[in-house]
This record gives structure tokens, C-alpha cells and sequence, in this order.
């Protein structure tokens, strides 16, 4: 029998069977570690086979897991050269981030963006909670909005006591199955919540002592909002180091570079002091955004720009 992975909290997955009925099951045997170092061997959006356990109702056994369409995969920040599978068998991934309370950098957003590319899953960009912010501060998020909008990225900034745009958000989820991904904080939940006001996940307020938001969720869960409509909330996520990417593969995952990479005198340019680089071009002309650029030259040279 096919399922759909809803939750997993490490051993027992909760899995939605084609009656719609949720099952609690667990794997056959011991799945071990693959050989690239992933180490959770089945993440929330798998498919998978399952089979009944005799004599316990609405439990089952996990026997196989079914191919992935993508995924989004992240670093282990506990051990070295292993990787967690953030979600997979995605239509798209929104970033939900914060100018403050806590505050999102640029460089964070766009690594996220670049491994959404990497597996060409469609990303859109939210800056939540503006009702915070003052006059200046909110021109900035809506220059930052139009700025990825004008790349590729749909953008919109939010806030939920105001009702701002979370009528386009929740328009935004209709008939897909979405990864809402950002630090913790930025109000994930609380966006969640006003949309979908049945789910009801819990709250928490900002540290102020350190301006971080705390962990609300602790493991990613998948909510069926409609039909075909799915939403998945992750535990918030404090960085975000790249996985199974290249160098020479990076500036692709940039759409705003690609006009100008197909013009550049060297087929193998890094765009970084080639002569005749048609990026560094469109860069100096302001067609492409510098914050986009410097998180291009920051993930090329390994630096952490995330914070």
C-alpha cells in the first residue's frame, strides 16, 4: 500500500494511507546511513510502501521508499559530512524572513533560493511581520520585495495583525505542496495560523536579549489545507550550509546571471575577474543586484554570509 510521509520525529512516521486515514508506522528493520552521509533516511513528502501490523489498528510497517522527485537538503550541523533532507517531492518553496525581531540576512535568503535552483523547485520570498518596522525600514523591504521579484522570485512582504497580503500567500498555496522555510521567529506559525486558523500550531514570543526567535517546531509536519493543497512548517532554521553542489554549477543557479553567462568570452568564466565577463558587466550596469552578486562570490568562496 502507497502512503505519504505527514510527520517523522526520528523512529515512528505518521503516514497518510489513500483512505486519507493517518497511520503511525515505523521502518522494517534498520535503514542505515546512505553513502552520501544522509542521515535521516526518510523525510515529510515521501512516498512510500507500507504494510499492516497484525493485531494494531492503524499502524504499519514502512517496507520501501519510493523515488524522490526533489528535495531540500541542508547540512548536518551536528555531524561532519552528513546532510538532512529538509522536505522533498516539492511544487515550491516560500522563504519567510524578517528585517528585525529577528533580522534575515540577505545572504541566507539566497541560499536558500540557490538550493530550491539546484533542484528547480519554485521559490517565492516573504517579508513577514512589517507592522514592526518603521518608515525607513519598511521602503527597504519593499525595495528588497521588488528586488527578487524583478529576478524571478515572486516577492511580498506581510503582516498578520494588519491582514497584509496573506490573501496572496494563501492563493499562492492552492493545489500545491509548499516548504515554508526561515529562522525561527520570523513567524512561520503564526503566518500558518491565520491562514489555515484549524491547524492552530504554537507560538512564541522573541528573545529580546539576544533578538532570536525561539524553536516552535521541532520536527517538519505536512498539513493538508485543501484537495490537492499541502503546507509543510519546518523546525526554524539557524543556518544553512550547501549540499551536493558544485562551483562551476553556481552561477546557474542564479536565473538573473544567465543572460549575461551565455556572453562571456570564456565558456568556463567564474565571473569573478575573467576579461570579457559579461556578468561583471551587467552587475556594473545595476542589472544585476550587488547583494546578489556578493552572496554569489561568498557561497564561491566558502565564506559564511548567513548571519
Amino acid at each position: 500500500m502507497k502512503g505519504l510521509v505527514f510527520k517523522s520525529t526520528g523512529s515512528w512516521y505518521k503516514v497518510q494511507i489513500p483512505t486519507g486515514e493517518i497511520w503511525n508506522c515505523r521502518l522494517k528493520g534498520k535503514f542505515k546511513l546512505s553513502k552520501t552521509g544522509i542521515n535521516n533516511p526518510i523525510a515529510v513528502g515521501d512516498y512510500v510502501t507500507i504494510e499492516g501490523e497484525e493485531g494494531q489498528a492503524a499502524q504499519g510497517i514502512i517496507t520501501d521508499i519510493l523515488p524522490r522527485e526533489n528535495y531540500i537538503i541542508r547540512k548536518s550541523v551536528h555531524k561532519t559530512g552528513h546532510a538532512h533532507i529538509l522536505a522533498s517531492n516539492l511544487d515550491q518553496m516560500m522563504v519567510i524572513a524578517s528585517i528585525t525581531l529577528p533580522r534575515t540576512s540577505l545572504g541566507f535568503i539566497d541560499r536558500l533560493l540557490v538550493s530550491a535552483e539546484s533542484f528547480r523547485i519554485p521559490a517565492k520570498v516573504i517579508f513577514n511581520k512589517v507592522d514592526l518596522l518603521m518608515e525607513d525600514e519598511l521602503e527597504y523591504a519593499k525595495e528588497l520585495a521588488a528586488m527578487y521579484t524583478s529576478i524571478g522570485y515572486e516577492s511580498v512582504i506581510t503582516s498578520v495583525p494588519q491582514s497584509l497580503n496573506l490573501d496572496q500567500v494563501k492563493n499562492w498555496l492552492e493545489e500545491k505542496k509548499t516548504l515554508l522555510a526561515g529562522h525561527s521567529g520570523v513567524g512561520k506559525s503564526t503566518i500558518i495560523n491565520a491562514i489555515v486558523p484549524d491547524v492552530q500550531l504554537s507560538t512564541q514570543e522573541i528573545s529580546t536579549f539576544a533578538n532570536k526567535g525561539k524553536h516552535t517546531t521541532t520536527y517538519a509536519e505536512m498539513f493538508q489545507i485543501g484537495p490537492d493543497t499541502f503546507l509543510i512548517d519546518t523546525p526554524g532554521i539557524k543556518e544553512l550550509g550547501l549540499m551536493e553542489m558544485e562551483d562551476e554549477n553556481l552561477s546557474s543557479y542564479f536565473p538573473e546571471f544567465k543572460p549575461f553567462a551565455d556572453n562571456c568570452k570564456f565558456y568556463n568564466c567564474t565571473h569573478r575577474h575573467e576579461p570579457g565577463c559579461a556578468v561583471l558587466v551587467g552587475l556594473d550596469k545595476g542589472i544585476i543586484p550587488l547583494t546578489r552578486y556578493e552572496s554569489f562570490v561568498s557561497m564561491m568562496e566558502g565564506d559564511d554570509n548567513r548571519k
